[in-house]
């Protein structure tokens, strides 16, 4: 599916970790009419520190309904 934006949410600390899917959601209910057409979640991690990533592909409100 053809996508207009792209939303990346990243974290390295335990706690934002934990708190990530929470920020999506928050996201995605800030941005009403957004159609999410597709995800992608990333971990990478060195000695140090672990990194987990959620990136969303989407479109925004009027190309959305221009695309059905």
């Amino acid at each position: 599916m053809a996508f207009t934006g792209v939303k990346v949410f990243s974290a390295t600390k335990a706690r934002e970790r934990e708190e990530l899917g929470e920020n999506v959601t928050r996201w995605i209910k800030a941005n009403p009419g957004v159609h999410v057409t597709d995800k992608i979640v990333t971990q990478s991690s060195d000695r140090e520190f672990h990194c987990l990533t959620i990136t969303l592909f989407y479109r925004h409100p009027e190309q959305a309904a221009a695309a059905r």
